[in-house]
């Protein structure tokens, strides 16, 4: 599923098809799968009283709730929360009452051992590169960034580069540039070195990944 990490890829999550977990607990959308399957990118539901094995080996994991709740030893997280347990994380994660995850797991940067737990509902917004676009970092190691990205209808960003590759999960409104028009659930990965110019007419807020995708 999107094995090439040279070629861009764009899903429309809220079209495709959940398909049933092997164990028949939950469901999921995968997105891609890098790395002879090692690194995943997926949509996740499970049902209330879910519980979610540890990805195992060297991968960590990073999460973003969509909807329902997820727990662990720490605390409740609610829709809006970005979670990241390094490899080897001795983290439990369970859902009470159900939910919808955007899921990472892969190989983290050596030295990338941070625990994050961010309630995006109440964190900061910093003001962006240009007027009408606002940016909450949620995690950075050397040169990979995870940030949402917030933007007000009519915002336009100039044409740029992506060193490393970048991956965006449209959350709301509608994403844009020259190449489409990208509604809520759009997943988009471009490569190292893809360029584009994005832009938004009626305002969206995206989650945004890049510097995780350089090829050897």
């Amino acid at each position: 599923m999107h094995a090439d990490r040279n070629q861009r890829a764009v899903v429309e999550t809220l079209a495709a098809p959940w398909l049933v977990t092997a164990d028949g607990a939950g469901a999921c959308k995968p997105l891609d799968s890098l790395d002879s399957g090692t690194s995943t990118t997926s949509l996740v539901r499970a049902a209330a009283g879910a519980a979610f094995a540890a990805p195992g080996g060297a991968l960590g994991e990073e999460i973003l709730v969509l909807d329902g709740t997820l727990t662990d030893a720490r605390g409740v997280y609610a829709a809006g929360a970005y979670l990241r347990n390094p490899p080897g994380s001795a983290t439990e994660l369970r859902s009470e009452a159900g939910c919808v995850l955007f899921v990472k797991r892969y190989a983290f940067e050596a030295g990338d051992v941070a625990v994050v737990r961010l309630d995006t509902a109440s964190a900061q917004w910093l003001p962006g590169l240009v007027p009408g676009l606002a940016v909450m970092p949620l995690h950075q190691h050397a040169g990979e960034h995870a940030a949402l990205v917030r933007w007000q209808p009519e915002t336009f960003f100039q044409s740029h580069a992506h060193f490393g590759g970048e991956e965006i999960l449209v959350l709301d409104g509608v994403f844009e540039d020259e190449f489409g028009s990208y509604p809520a659930g759009s997943w988009l990965r471009s490569p190292h070195m893809s360029r584009h110019q994005p832009f938004s007419r009626a305002g969206c807020t995206i989650y945004v990944k890049t510097g995780h995708l350089a090829t050897d």
